[in-house]
């Protein structure tokens, strides 16, 4: 048969086998961030969909081969189908196939803005910001532990017993078996979901309440991780699949793969700063001019030189206490071995007699301070004479 065209929003209608082709001829823009591509079919009888790259798989199709006969009995047969279409494919093939007579179905295409997307790509970036968060809190660890084992209760029931079974034991290969035949439940769940809740809602509320039940003991029994590395890995794995969902969330890969690069960057925005920080500061040092030193003004010399005085002085006298010290030597040639002997025991290095002319010398009133008022008065009685002289010789000049 022909390869019918798929346009978007157009429904093809077929009761016979047919084979459906759509060319993606428009560019994604910034704009289809959020939006979903998809084909859906939809019949009244069980059908067998087959979706392939291009017009030549199909062709490949019609031809015998093994592995496609094969195959083709592990199809699974629905009455609805819904299959994506990446914006960025070029062209997305189908052959539908009616195991039934008397089978009516059609087949659309639609593009929408999906709010799931949005989602998703929030979640992504609430779990890349806040996995250090989540991974110490324990909230997230009964939360996700129950979800886990609900969502999982099949896998970790053959996990166990592929534990607990004996390697070489025939059971071995069953459970091995058992992951895909879970995993093929898991999805089957997930596609009557809403019909499992409108029918069967009593056994899905039993199961949540016993599961869950059992889940918050394994989780009661174990505690909240406390080992700092099993927590830097949860940490990251979490960072990991908040990236992953971000990348699957946003259609437009571009858009996808900056945000992450940006969310990366924002995560550890503190290194680069602090690099960039350092690295301005060295070139700056570099670069600019030697400032002049600022001098002491007469305070700050005074109270510098004390506690200067001081240091050294206590410097002094722990040297001389040292065993590199030549004690016999030094007292051979000073004049006064008592008081160095007092000084090194810490006494003052100066007699009252000493302070006394200090403090008569340079305090106020002193007689250093009264030269210095004396000069200061000199100068400024010299400068007074000089002016009025110039004065004078001024007025002389005018009278004449």
């Amino acid at each position: 048969p022909l390869v019918i065209r798929l346009e978007e929003g157009r429904v093809r209608s077929a009761t016979a086998p047919q084979k459906f082709c759509y060319t993606n001829a428009e560019t994604p823009k910034w704009h289809d961030i959020w939006t979903r591509m998809q084909i859906r079919v939809v019949s009244n009888k069980m059908i067998r969909v087959t979706q392939v790259e291009n017009e030549e798989k199909l062709r490949e199709l019609e031809e015998f081969n093994m592995w496609n006969f094969v195959f083709s009995f592990f199809k699974e047969k629905l009455n609805d189908t819904y299959i994506p279409v990446d914006l960025y494919s070029e062209k997305t093939c189908l052959k539908v196939e009616l195991p039934e007579s008397n089978t009516n179905y059609s087949v659309v295409l639609l593009r929408w803005f999906d709010p799931k997307l949005c989602l998703v790509s929030f979640l992504g970036l609430l779990l890349f910001f806040s996995g250090d968060l989540l991974s110490r809190s324990q909230l997230f660890h009964y939360s996700a532990g129950i979800s886990i084992g609900m969502l999982a209760s099949l896998l970790i029931l053959i996990y166990v017993m592929a534990k607990v079974m004996p390697k070489k034991s025939p059971i071995y290969f069953i459970l091995v078996g058992g992951w895909s035949f879970s995993l093929y439940l898991i999805q089957l769940v997930f596609r009557n979901l809403q019909e499992i809740c409108k029918s069967y809602w009593q056994y899905l509320l039993g199961y949540m309440l016993l599961v869950g039940f059992a889940s918050f003991a394994v989780c009661y029994r174990y505690g909240p991780l406390e080992n700092q590395r099993n927590i830097n890995l949860l940490t990251w794995s979490l960072q990991v699949l908040g990236l992953l969902l971000m990348y699957l969330g946003i259609q437009i890969r571009p858009i996808a793969l900056a945000l992450i690069a940006i969310a990366v960057c924002t995560k550890n925005l503190e290194y680069p700063v602090q690099w960039l920080c350092a690295t301005y500061r060295k070139v700056q040092k570099a670069t600019a001019k030697p400032s002049p030193p600022r001098l002491l003004t007469e305070e700050e010399y005074r109270l510098q030189g004390e506690v200067e005085t001081r240091r050294a002085l206590e410097e002094l006298r722990g040297y001389c206490s040292s065993p590199e010290f030549s004690a016999w030597t030094v007292v051979s040639r000073i004049q006064s071995p008592k008081r160095f002997a007092d000084f090194v025991g810490g006494a003052s290095h100066l007699t009252p007699n000493e302070v006394s002319v200090h403090e008569q010398e340079y305090s106020l009133g002193g007689l250093f301070v009264e030269d210095q008022l004396f000069e200061e008065d000199e100068d400024d009685s010299f400068e007074g004479e000089g002016r009025a002289d110039f004065s004078v010789s001024r007025n002389h000049l005018g009278v004449e």
